[in-house]
């Protein structure tokens, strides 16, 4: 059977990343996670190749030039971060079902590329509020950014009908629950 491309977009604070890690250790799934790429500086502690594939702007810039990816984004001036159409061609060479944890624009690009062979899923916050009361809980983010990744959830919301499926995080073992059967159902197709 030919690898697949699973997509997870969300709202900040809306629980994509725990969904995909739970994904991701089900070794049923042979999922492999894509490894994005960054023009930022390397982090303490941070791997080049594992926790992202790090370039400066301006290798990042001639990889748009040449059309190396699914998706790309400038988050602001040279700081910029995409999915390369290599990293997946490695995952599936090695015969992984790929998995993305991305934006909601980049979901929408990445799904328009694999079209049928891609499952995209948009992770849905019980309600804003309950989206806001998360991000608080976390203590990690001032009044201000969480007012700004608020405005931005309402946006990326709107987004939500454009996906394959809507899969809400309420109670989390019941999502859990979900994706395990959405994503075995896809990848047995």
């Amino acid at each position: 059977m030919k690898p697949k491309v699973v997509i997870f977009s969300a709202p900040s604070g809306a629980g994509k990343t725990t969904v995909v890690k739970h994904l991701l250790a089900m070794p049923e799934f042979n999922m492999s996670f894509s490894i994005s790429a960054c023009s930022r500086k390397k982090r303490e502690g941070e791997v080049d190749g594992k926790d992202y594939y790090f370039l400066s702007a301006d290798e990042f810039r001639k990889k748009i030039e040449n059309n190396d990816f699914l998706e790309w984004e400038e988050v602001y001036a040279d700081h910029f971060y995409g999915s390369l159409k290599s990293e997946v061609d490695r995952l599936t060479a090695a015969g992984k079902n790929v998995v993305f944890d991305v934006d909601v624009k980049g979901g929408l690009n990445i799904k328009k590329y694999y079209g049928e062979n891609a499952l995209a899923v948009f992770v849905m916050p019980p309600s804003v509020e309950i989206l806001e009361k998360r991000l608080r809980d976390r203590s990690t983010d001032s009044e201000e950014a969480i007012r700004t990744r608020i405005d931005k959830a309402v946006y990326e919301l709107s987004f939500s009908d454009k996906f394959d499926v809507v899969l809400v995080n309420d109670k989390l073992e019941e999502t859990f629950a979900k994706a395990e059967k959405l994503i075995g159902d896809f990848l047995k197709k």
